[in-house]
Formats: structure tokens, sequence, C-alpha cells
């Protein structure tokens, strides 16, 4: 999501328009749901995907229609038997796509505040209230009930701003879609799973750390995508990070012994998601250590380890996928709640 803002702003600073093609809701078989996003742009390339086949391929060109048109449109598509065949799926499905024009200088300073907002641990939402099959008020709003560009305080319907995109029909209907999640992926470690790691989960939306207490091994370079890299103490995290329960870890070091002090620090305090790598053998040693310390004896029970979807991954690159799709999996668990 980073990167549409990053091309929604350069394009609107060079004074040309594009369409954001939304999928508002969706039914049925759809290869993507609410929150699905494509950007189109005056020399008809598109950035993003709304799930691809037929009905992307439409979207595609009716946006373009728009893009010389200068103006807005809500459509509905309908995916019959014939165009899932093609997806894998067994039946047909709806969705509902809004197309937004947008050029000139008035919501720059909105799209300019969600891309800061990257850099931040805190919730951010776009919010679109739509009258008429047409945005009549945008603005970005944080969990904290601050809002830019247009004032929308005051007037947002209860259950709009979720971690999942959320479209409320009415007189006036709203659309809020998450941009920024709050919660650091800390991962613990800069060897070679976590340099297959790391930008793999920057790649599908986690914000990610590295701390590494080897310069060698703390070195951006490593990590592409990654939005810190940290060189630390890993006997004393808090002199470096402040850990929230929306935050995730996953301990990979070099060794037991640094992968047991870190873990003995982020046991004291709720987190998202914990999980460390290792054998059972590590796991039984590690719960015994533990018990010494005074932990209660479920006190490891939070830990997800061995770590990751069990796909018989053996190397780095594969280990990595394995813990990237349970993460995925736990992040779309949380958004059903």
């Amino acid at each position: 999501m980073k990167e549409r803002i990053k091309a929604i702003l350069s394009t609107l600073k060079r004074r040309e328009s594009l369409i954001l093609v939304s999928i508002l809701a969706s039914s049925g078989s759809t290869p993507r749901g609410a929150g699905a996003l494509m950007l189109v742009f005056e020399d008809g390339h598109a950035e993003g995907t709304i799930g691809g086949g037929a009905v992307e391929h439409a979207a595609h060109q009716h946006a373009v229609r728009l893009l010389h048109e200068r103006t807005s449109d809500t459509v509905g598509y309908r995916l019959s038997k014939e165009d899932v065949a093609g997806l894998g799926m067994v039946c047909g499905g709806d969705v509902t796509v809004y197309f937004q024009y947008l050029d000139g200088d008035a919501c720059l300073p909105l799209f300019e505040r969600l891309l800061d907002a990257f850099s931040e641990n805190k919730n951010f939402w776009l919010v679109r209230r739509m009258e008429q099959n047409r945005v009549t008020a945008m603005a970005a709003c944080d969990e904290d009930g601050h809002f830019w560009g247009d004032d929308l305080s005051g007037s947002l319907p209860a259950g709009l701003l979720k971690s999942r995109a959320v479209f409320l029909s009415g007189d006036p209907s709203y659309y809020a879609e998450p941009i920024v999640q709050a919660g650091w992926v800390y991962v613990f470690g800069g060897g070679h799973v976590s340099q297959e790691l790391a930008p793999l989960l920057a790649h599908v939306g986690f914000t990610v750390a590295v701390f590494e207490d080897r310069e060698a091994f703390a070195d951006p370079a490593l990590f592409p995508g990654v939005q810190e890299v940290i060189l630390g103490d890993f006997q004393n995290l808090a002199a470096s990070i402040t850990l929230t329960e929306k935050d995730s870890a996953v301990v990979m070091t070099r060794g037991h012994q640094a992968d047991f002090e870190i873990l003995a620090q982020l046991l004291r305090r709720p987190m998202a998601y914990i999980g460390c790598i290792g054998s059972r053998r590590k796991i039984a040693e590690t719960r015994r250590k533990l018990s010494e310390l005074g932990f209660p004896d479920d006190a490891y029970d939070v830990v997800h380890s061995p770590i990751g979807l069990n796909i018989g991954a053996e190397t780095p690159a594969e280990i990595a996928v394995c813990i990237a799709a349970e993460m995925i999996q736990c992040r779309a668990a949380a958004k059903e709640v």
C-alpha cells in the first residue's frame, strides 16, 4: 500500500490525473474482496490489482474511459460460471467497484499525511463519504480520531473503522479502508533465514525491523524493503525499542542462549505474535529454563514454535515462506475478530 500512496502523490504532483479503482463489496466467488485497490493512469498503465480476470479487464477499460471524461463512477460486475472457471472457482459472484477520479492539489495534503503515517506505529484509514455514487468527502483518519482532508469528525457511523475494509451502504454511504495497521514485526537475528524472511514480510505488507547485535549483520543492504535495521543488545531490548501489544516478534538469532534471553523479555508483555525458530528439544529446554526464572508452566504456550506452517521447508528461503504464511494466517484471523 505504501507504494500505491507514493504513486498517487507523484502523479498528482506532476499535475496528472488518475483513477482509484476500489472494490467496495463482494459476494459469492470473487478473487478479491473489499479493500482491493488498483490505480489506472493517463498513459493507460495500471498498478495494483482487484483480482485479475474478466472483472479487472473490464474495470481497467472503464477507468481509461473515465479518465478521458474526467469523472467518477460506481459499477456492479457479475462473474459468470465461465468467468470464474478460469480462476479455479466453482460458482459466480458479484463485486461493486468504485472508480474515483483524482486530479489537482486539493487532496495532496491528505495523501502526504498517509505516506508519513507509515513511519508511525498507529492505525490509519482512508475514509470516503459517498452520496449518489459519488465521493463527497474524503479524509485520512487515525486511531485517535484526528482527521486530515475533509472534516468527517462526529459524522462517522459506528463499526466503520476496522482492521479490514468496511463499506456501509446508506444515505450517505461510507467506505473506510485501512492504509496503515499499527504493529511492527521485529525479526531478532540477521542471519540467512532472516535475510530471506524480513524482505518477504515487508513485501506482503508488514512493517518490519531487524534487530541484530553484530555490526556486520546489521547492514540495511541485507534487508531490502525493511523499515529499520537496529544494532542493539539482545540482553536489553528496552534500551533500543519499545514493544507494544500490537507488535510481533520472530526470534532467530545465531544461538539458543540469545534466543532464550530475548524470549524471557518478550514473554513479560502481551504481543500480537511471538515465534521462535528451533527444534522440539530446544522448546523443552526453553520451557525448563523459563520455569527456573519463575515463569508459569504455560508461559511458552503463546509462542509459535516450531515456527511456521509445516510444509516440509528446508532451505532458508523455504523456511521464510512457511513463517510468512503463518504470520499472514494469524493476521487474517485477527481481522475477523
